[in-house]
């Protein structure tokens, strides 16, 4: 075995021929390279809008396939990007030094119910999870989509609708199996490795391959969950009191104020179709009729539709009305520090009724309770510092779109800015930024020695990258 290189060297036209090569022929997955008849759908990401064209991809199908593709790159001078759906593909970047390595075929749910704990491949999404727990009356820390990979959402934190009851999903991991760019698979918990361990829950995915995830799970069943919605034109109105209404509400309690403007298409059921509206979404803990006592302040509003009521926990992933599958979106987040009136109002300015606002969805996220930071026991993000999220998007098929969308957001951030966090949240991040404007200054840098120690020459690159110390 050669010895890998200590800098990367583009050798155009022959770059996929030796790390195929090096590769060899014993790797249980596939190996697709360009002009290959499957090399299209191999390279494309859940989210349609980035055009990915590394060097080669490899579908893996097992962590042996894993330990040999980081190897085999490290050979040839070539980098990889591990990647299950790629739901946000944009910040890994340009990769024309970049293997891609596909981990969607690393699958299989293992549940221990004593231990209430997950055992989850690297491919799994979230839905799988939900429903294997809901069979032994469990639930995880999940996304709000179904098809939205444990791996990628976990790593880079994880909100899900029990937020402010259980903290991020991150905090919830309990022990990492990942590839170092050394090629060593290594079993990581709060024992074994524990800066790496320490690293990988907040970090992303920068310090190694992740191929499975151990998560705590825990025993609910059922919560009361549901959505209120009103007329676009309502919604300075609405927002104000669901923000007021924010301020008394139990930790228990996670809840959404959201700005909804809905296409004409068949895919949108006919109560929303074509429709502009404000909505309050939530999932509590709480029994039904405590639930439905905190709920008086919203409902004296008089909402068009009202679904809130008992929900099996596993269908909370139906709530937010997420995506079913791949589609071209461009969006972006930020945090907030509060959000008093002022701040609404400068939200509604640009997002509000009257405005030409050319994206599909912009949200408010209620954070506190068990999301603030040193509240869990955690990694390198044990929990958020801001008061709210916002996460706004668009579907944009095309670039006259995606150029539209990049303005409206622009100007949601420069109206919020007197209210930003600073942080961002790394998988609300949708456009490839510097490690300093997610972590604060002493994270980034322990971050950086772990980086360091097991990925001197930076040969694993992830979304929103960690340098190496020294570099």
């Amino acid at each position: 075995m050669n010895t890998p290189t200590d800098t990367y060297v583009r050798i155009p036209g022959e770059s996929a021929t030796l790390f195929a090569a090096a590769l060899g022929e014993d790797t249980e997955g596939t190996v697709v390279l360009p002009g290959d008849a499957d090399w299209d759908t191999a390279r494309t990401p859940w989210q349609l809008g980035v055009d990915q064209r590394p060097v080669a991809v490899v579908l893996a199908r097992s962590p042996d396939d894993v330990a040999r593709t980081v190897r085999a790159a490290g050979e040839v001078g070539l980098r990889v990007a591990p990647q299950s759906t790629g739901h946000n593909a944009n910040p890994l970047g340009p990769l024309d030094d970049t293997v891609l390595l596909r981990t969607a075929g690393l699958g299989g749910v293992e549940i221990d119910v004593e231990r209430r704990a997950a055992r989850v491949g690297a491919g799994v999404v979230w839905g799988e999870v939900s429903d294997a727990a809901a069979e032994v009356g469990l639930a995880a820390l999940a996304g709000s989509a179904r098809d939205v990979g444990v791996v990628g959402y976990s790593l880079g934190g994880g909100v899900s609708w029990l937020a402010r009851s259980h903290g991020l999903a991150t905090n919830q991991i309990l022990a990492v199996e990942i590839v170092t760019a050394d090629g060593r698979l290594r079993r990581v918990d709060s024992d074994h490795d524990p800066d790496l361990f320490w690293a990988v829950r907040g970090g992303g995915g920068s310090f190694g391959v992740v191929t499975a995830l151990e998560l705590r799970l825990f025993p609910i069943r059922e919560v009361v969950a549901g959505t209120l919605f009103w007329p676009l034109e309502r919604a300075a109105e609405v927002l104000h009191t669901w923000r007021r209404w924010t301020a008394t509400v139990p930790d228990e309690v996670t809840s959404i104020g959201r700005l909804l403007r809905f296409p004409p298409v068949p895919d949108i059921p006919e109560p929303l179709r074509g429709r502009s509206l404000v909505a309050v979404e939530l999932a509590s803990l709480l029994d039904a009729a405590a639930t439905n006592d905190l709920l008086t302040q919203l409902r004296a509003l008089g909402p068009e539709m009202d679904t809130v009521g008992p929900t099996p926990v596993e269908q909370l992933a139906q709530l937010h009305m997420d995506p079913p599958g791949p589609v071209p979106v461009t969006g972006d987040g930020l945090q907030l520090d509060a959000l008093p009136d002022s701040a609404l109002d400068a939200y509604l300015d640009v997002v509000g009724p009257g405005t030409d606002m050319p994206l599909l969805t912009t949200e408010l996220r209620h954070l506190g309770g068990a999301l603030v930071r040193g509240r869990i026991e955690g990694g390198a993000v044990s929990g958020l510092d801001g008061q709210f999220l916002v996460y706004s998007g668009g579907i944009t098929p095309d670039a006259g779109s995606a150029a539209a969308a990049h303005v409206a957001l622009d100007a949601i951030a420069s109206a919020l800015a007197p209210w930003s966090a600073g942080a961002l949240y790394g998988n609300f991040s949708e456009s490839p930024r510097p490690a300093a404007a997610l972590y604060a200054a002493d994270t980034l840098e322990r971050l950086r020695q772990v980086k360091a120690a097991h990925d001197p020459h930076d040969r694993i690159r992830a979304n929103h990258p960690i340098p190496p110390a020294g570099s």
